[in-house]
C-alpha cells in the first residue's frame, strides 16, 4: 500500500512539473531574444508571435500547445 501511495505522490509531482515548465521556456526565449540573434524581420515577427500565443496557451491552461508554440519558438532561435 505504501508503494502505491509513493507511486501516486510521485506521478503526480512529475505531471504539475510538466505543466509549468511554460515559464522557463518562455524566459529561454526572452533570453534569446535579448541577445538581438541575426534573422530577418518575418522570422523575427514571427518568434514574437510564437512567444505570445506560448504565453497566451499557458495562461488559458494549455500546457501542451504553450510548450509546442515555445519549442517552435526556440527552434526557429537555434536552441
Amino acid at each position: 500500500m505504501k508503494k502505491l501511495f509513493l507511486a501516486l505522490c510521485l506521478s503526480a509531482a512529475a505531471s504539475t512539473s510538466f505543466a509549468h515548465g511554460c515559464p522557463g521556456e518562455m524566459k529561454a526565449v526572452d533570453a534569446k531574444l535579448a541577445t538581438a540573434p541575426k534573422m530577418t524581420d518575418a522570422d523575427m515577427a514571427k518568434v514574437k508571435k510564437l512567444r505570445a500565443d506560448g504565453e497566451a496557451a499557458h495562461k488559458a491552461g494549455q500546457h501542451t500547445e504553450s510548450m509546442r508554440l515555445l519549442a517552435e519558438a526556440k527552434k526557429m532561435l537555434g536552441l
